[in-house]
């Protein structure tokens, strides 16, 4: 459901939909005389809207990050001289991936004191 959800709120057609909701209210302002129960209308209806994609926004980004860490995981798998050690990093603890960040910080700049990386302009 929140995959469905995710993919018709991404759409112009919903947006279209958004904007029509905000004219309509705007527009209705003079017939109730701009009264606190209709500002009330959109500030409930807003403020839920945005509670709900706040989860449906997390539930997307997670999905796309475990499938993305699952295709990183695949090219680690599959190339001859990458570390194995590194599949499945993300479920590490932030020591241990400290460690990691520090080892491959110091290897990029050795990388670079050696000039390894001609290809790119200097920073």
């Amino acid at each position: 459901m929140a995959k469905k959800a995710a993919r018709f709120t991404g759409r112009p057609l919903c947006f279209g939909l958004a904007v029509g909701v905000v004219l309509t209210w705007v527009i209705s302002g003079p017939l109730f005389g701009f009264s606190d129960t209709w500002q009330l209308v959109i500030n409930t209806g807003t403020t839920i809207l945005t509670f709900l994609m706040v989860f449906l926004i997390q539930n997307t980004q997670n999905r796309d990050t475990d499938a993305l860490q699952i295709k990183l995981d695949e090219l680690i798998r599959v190339t001859e001289l990458a570390h194995n050690t590194l599949l499945d990093l993300e479920e590490l603890d932030e020591k241990t991936l400290d460690r990691y960040r520090a080892h491959y910080s110091a290897m990029a700049h050795k990388a670079r004191r050696k000039g390894q990386v001609e290809d790119l302009p200097e920073p």
